[in-house]
This record gives C-alpha cells, structure tokens and sequence, in this order.
C-alpha cells in the first residue's frame, strides 16, 4: 500500500512542477473583463536612466504588462550598433538582455524600445519609444536631437542617425550609428548624443534591417545636418514629410492593337501625363523598314501605367511591328528613353463611338467657384479637337453666352473655363453637340449633351489671416492651408514682405497651416535625394488646428516659424 501511495505522491509533485513552469515560461495574461486598450510601458530599468560607470554585461526591462516577446525584438535597438546577437532571458513581465560582448570604455549608450512594442493580450502598442541612456565612462553624453515626422501614420517610423564624416553616407548599404523609432503623434527623440555632425533620416523600414530600400521603403529627408557641441547640445525641430524616392526607371511593358486603330500601350509603373501625346511614339515596321507616328494619345478611362494610342496605317498581320517610344516618364521623375516593345496588331473593326464617361465637377453640381472655375471632360476615345470647338455653347439660364476657352489636357479630355466672373447661386448650362465629338474613323453620336451646374452662393466662404513670426532669413517662404476634412483641399500663398499673409474665398472646414521655404523657386515642395545628397526644403507647422466658419474670418493667426 506504501509504495502505490508514494508513487501517487511524486507524479502529484511532478505535476505540480511542470505546471509551476509552465507558467514561469509563459505569458499568459489573464482572461475574462472588458477590453484591455492600455498600452503597456517600461515602469524600471537596471541600470537607472543616467547611470555612469556601468560595467554590467546585461540591462533588464520591466514592463507594466505581459508583452510579445517578439515583439520586443524588433522594437530594441542599441546606439552605438553592438555586433553579435542579444540574448533574451524572461520572468514574467521583465526581460534581462545580455550583450555578446563587452561594451566599450567611456562610451554613452543609448537603447530605444520603440513602439513597435506590443502587449500580449490584445495587441496595444507602447504609446511612445523609451529610451534609457547610461555610460561605461564618467559622463554620460547630453547632445540630443528632437523633431517630428508628418505623416498619416508615423507610428515606428525609424530614425536613422549617422556620424557626418570625410565619405558619403549611404543608408542603403550603412546602417546607422544611432536609431531611434518616432512615436503615435510622430514625434521623436535622439540622446545621448556627444558633440558632432549629425544627419538623420526617417525610414519606413519595412524589412527591419536597418538599410534602406528605395523600392519600398518611404524616406525622409533632413533639411540640413545637425551639429552639435559641448555648449549647443539641443537640436529641435528637425521635422520630416515621408516621400517615395524609388530610382527605378520606368519600361515600356507591352503593346497591343485592340482593333485596327486603338493601341493599348501598357508601362512598368505609373506614368507622368506630360509624355502622352502622339508624337512621343511611333510604329516601325521592321519587314518595310518604315516608322508610323500616331494621330492621337490619352489616356482615358485606363490605370495610371496605361495609355491608348489612335492609329490611321493598316498594317499588315504578316509583318512584323514595334512600338517605340521617345521618352518614359514616372510620376516619381524617373526616366527613360528610347524604348521599345514588339506591337501584337490586329485587323478588327474599329466601333468605338466617342461619348462622355465623366465630369469634374459632377453634373448637377452646386460647389462651383465663380471665380478660375475649370470644368473637366472626360471622353472614351481621341476625337478631333478643331471641330470639338465649334459644337460647345456656355450660356445662363436666360441664354446668355458666357465666353470662355477650351484646353486639351490630352486628345479625349479637355476643361472649360469662363473668361469672366460668374454670378453667385446662379445655374448655368453647357451643351457639347456629340456629333463634332468625331474619332479618327468620323463616327460620333447624333444627339447634344447637357451638363448643367450651380455656382456658390458666395457667402459661405472663410477666411484666415495674421503673420508669420520669427522669421529671420527665412527664404522665400510659402503658406499651406491643407484641409483635413473629406475633400482635402488646399490652399497656397506667399506672404507680403512683413510677412502679414490673407486666405481668403476658402472652403469652410478644418485645416491645418504649415509653411516651407521655396529655396529652389520652383513653387512646390521639395523633398530632397539620398544620393547624392541634397535637403529637403525646411519647413514647420502652426501648432493648432484651424476651424474655419462659413461666413467668418479667423484673425490674428500668428505663425511662429521655428527655426533651429
């Protein structure tokens, strides 16, 4: 009887020992409540924030909830780089990191967990990157970088932070010397920085491996590098917009006769609309040895990387044909000259018949300016723009003609546009007689088109004015009023030479104010190159939100352009 019970008794105490283990090694939170939305956080650290002399070979986290261990991994990260991997050793809520190596003497480190850090439960992320900046020497280094990213979402955007030497910095194939990782709002901070030059750069970096890759990753551009000293040891506002700045050029892909007359011309990547007309293209017939320049070129109601070109030459299904094309331009200013495809032609009869898919404004509309009104259409084929012209009327209810010009954006689009102010909360009409809408074939639609709109009734608009201050050798500076509601609209200004500036005939809504320095002239912002380097244009943001009032005028607006 003794011996079944003890035997009884070890696997109870075996049990129980695994089960006290199992919980030891797993993080398991528990279950049951309402959902848990806290973000976890780094409640103490060994060693301590500003410790000095620290000759330890590991520092441990201890967090306020279970988090994903994983998680942790991707978000840690050591400035100055350590070779080598950690080492993570778990209890519980805490983790003790060991390093694979000993640290340098008289070295500031700085380790970041950045919020990328997420709870175990139900995936919160830590609200803001922590940082935890300790010394092997006596003093712990105070140079330190602050700024924001502007983006939609800047959530575990990197910072990549390299010493500014004798070579060219190259985030592509150098990992920075320092990291840090910008937080919910995109703000960001760099310490423990000594006394240098710094250049830093936001990278979306999708692959975490600390290099940028321009085929994917959005970069951020510096607008000037960071120096720093024993007596400067603060840089703030060193702000970034994310852009796309993939190199790749763009190919033409593939090119194709969808009848006899309509060639489907297909692109790599998404193309500039500046390089669609027709004599950007020809056709070679390399049997005749004979080139053919389209009649017409838009793009349609297509994707961005497509475009259809309007062809009069037959050709012949037994011979063989290229389409080339003179010049290629992406919407990122990447080009390419010269291409060529082979062209798939086709005998089929052409029965397109040329009517009007869309227009911008829609019809019906009653948020038309009176004032630099453009109305845009949209047509399904190439037509012939000389007698499109002669079939166009612009009138008011009471038949009054309105005179106005025609532009082609391409051959199957164009906009109209007033060439006098209209009147407000008043309807007007254009009609487009369909049959001068004639395609390379002369067919069109025996009927008149009506569109009709409604002007603004010139009251509801608002305004903002006031002026930007501390603006010191601040270059050419231009104001941006961007909304933030469904439509999105933006405003442009520069300001007066006292730097008074007036929005006004805009929008009602909410808005958001920032100002950049046009240094290059070129009335747009630009966001810089990796290589070779060149900055970004400097820029900052009026701190809050505008609510702009229908028939109200915010004043007293003053922007203080913050400078470094």
């Amino acid at each position: 009887m003794v011996k079944p019970i003890i035997e009884k008794l070890k696997y109870l105490a075996l049990v129980c020992f695994l089960l006290i283990e199992w919980q030891c090694a797993n993080q398991l939170p528990p279950g049951g409540g309402s959902i848990d939305l806290v973000p976890p956080k780094i409640e103490t650290t060994y060693p301590s924030n500003g410790t000095t002399n620290f000759v330890g070979d590991y520092v441990q986290f201890d967090f306020s909830k279970y988090v994903q261990k994983r998680t942790l991994q991707d978000a840690i990260f050591i400035s100055p780089a350590i070779e080598g991997d950690l080492n993570y050793d778990w209890s519980g809520t805490s983790v003790r990191i060991y390093f694979p190596a000993k640290l340098k003497i008289n070295t500031t480190y700085v380790i970041s967990v950045g919020t990328d850090l997420v709870d175990y439960n139900n995936g919160n992320h830590m609200a803001q990157a922590y940082t935890l900046t300790f010394s092997t020497g006596s003093k712990i280094d105070k140079g330190e970088i602050e700024g924001k990213v502007y983006s939609d979402n800047p959530q575990g955007v990197l910072m990549y932070t390299y010493l500014v030497g004798d070579s060219a910095i190259n985030p592509m194939i150098r990992k920075p010397d320092y990291v840090s990782q910008a937080g919910v709002d995109g703000s960001f901070k760099l310490l423990g920085l000594a006394p240098g030059v710094y250049r830093v750069f936001a990278v979306v970096d999708k692959s975490h491996t600390l290099l940028y890759q321009p085929d994917q990753d959005k970069i951020g551009i510096p607008f000037s590098d960071v120096h720093l000293s024993e007596s400067d040891t603060l840089a703030v506002g060193v702000n970034f917009f994310l852009t796309n700045l993939d190199t790749v050029k763009p190919r033409l892909q593939n090119a194709v006769m969808t009848d006899a007359n309509h060639i489907l011309v297909d692109f790599t990547r998404d193309i500039d609309t500046s390089i669609i007309h027709s004599h950007n293209f020809f056709i070679y017939d390399s049997t005749l040895n004979k080139k053919f320049i389209p009649v017409y070129a838009y793009q349609g109601n297509k994707k961005p990387n497509e475009i259809v070109l309007v062809t009069n030459y037959t050709p012949k299904l037994k011979d063989e044909y290229f389409l080339i094309a003179k010049t290629i331009e992406d919407k990122l200013g990447n080009i390419y000259r010269n291409d060529f495809s082979s062209l798939t032609v086709s005998n089929k009869p052409d029965t397109t018949q040329p009517g009007i898919y869309r227009t911008d404004p829609p019809v019906n509309s009653s948020q038309a300016d009176v004032e630099n009104q453009k109305i845009s259409f949209y047509i399904n084929d190439a037509i012939d723009s000389s007698t499109a012209k002669t079939g166009i009327t612009f009138t008011d209810t009471s038949h009054v003609n309105i005179p106005f010009v025609i532009h082609f954006y391409d051959d199957a689009s164009f906009y109209i546009s007033p060439l006098k102010k209209l009147q407000t909360s008043t309807e007007y009409l254009i009609k487009i007689n369909l049959d001068k809408l004639k395609n390379i074939i002369g067919k069109s639609y025996d009927s008149v088109y009506t569109y009709k709109f409604f002007t603004i009734n010139g009251l509801d608009f608002t305004g903002a004015t006031g002026k930007i201050l501390n603006a010191n050798d601040v270059i050419n500076p231009v104001l941006v009023l961007q909304g933030i509601d469904k439509d999105k609209l933006s405003y442009y200004r520069k300001p007066a030479m006292d730097m008074k500036f007036n929005f006004n005939r805009i929008q009602p809504g909410k808005y958001l104010l920032w100002c950049y320095e046009d240094a290059d002239s070129n009335s747009t912002y630009t966001y810089g190159k990796v290589l070779p380097f060149k900055p970004s244009e400097k820029f900052s943001f009026y701190p809050d939100t505008l609510n702009l009032r229908p028939r109200w005028t915010v004043t007293g607006v003053n922007f203080m352009y913050k400078e470094k």
